[in-house]
């Protein structure tokens, strides 16, 4: 599936939900749904700079595609990470440095999360574009 789709499908998720409270609570849900993190990733060059909670993401290189894996201390924080994987992970690193991230703003995220955790989001998808440049680069 394509960036553009699984950012559709997320709009088209967030636009169920009436109010704030209730897409807090699916960021939570969410966050819960995220698959484990290998603890022996949980170190200081996994962890996100530029968030105010712990983020741990890794990545790994397997047929064209990225695959993001991660962890934060922080439930909200757990639950923006895990949109970010679902829109990201299983893309080739071009797609990824290509996206088109309206999502974050089409469903609220932006304007409805506190300055830290805007920042932090933005952090997060800075080191998710970091990781495809650096696979990008490795293609034959």
């Amino acid at each position: 599936m394509q960036i553009a789709d699984i950012a559709q499908q997320i709009i088209d998720e967030f636009a169920l939900f009436p109010d704030w409270m209730d897409k807090y609570e699916h960021l939570i849900e969410l966050g819960k749904s995220l698959p484990p993190f290998d603890e022996k990733n949980k170190t200081e060059p996994h962890l996100i700079q530029g968030c105010q909670s712990r983020v741990w993401l890794d990545a790994t290189y397997e047929d064209g595609k990225i695959m993001f894996t991660a962890d934060s201390d922080a439930i909200i924080t757990k639950g923006i990470v895990s949109l970010l994987i679902r829109v990201f992970s299983g893309q080739p690193p071009q797609a990824i440095m290509d996206a088109n991230l309206d999502f974050i703003e089409q469903t609220g995220l932006k304007e409805n999360l506190s300055p830290t955790r805007s920042n932090g989001l933005l952090a997060m998808v800075k080191q998710m574009k970091m990781y495809a440049l650096v696979f990008l680069n490795k293609q034959p």
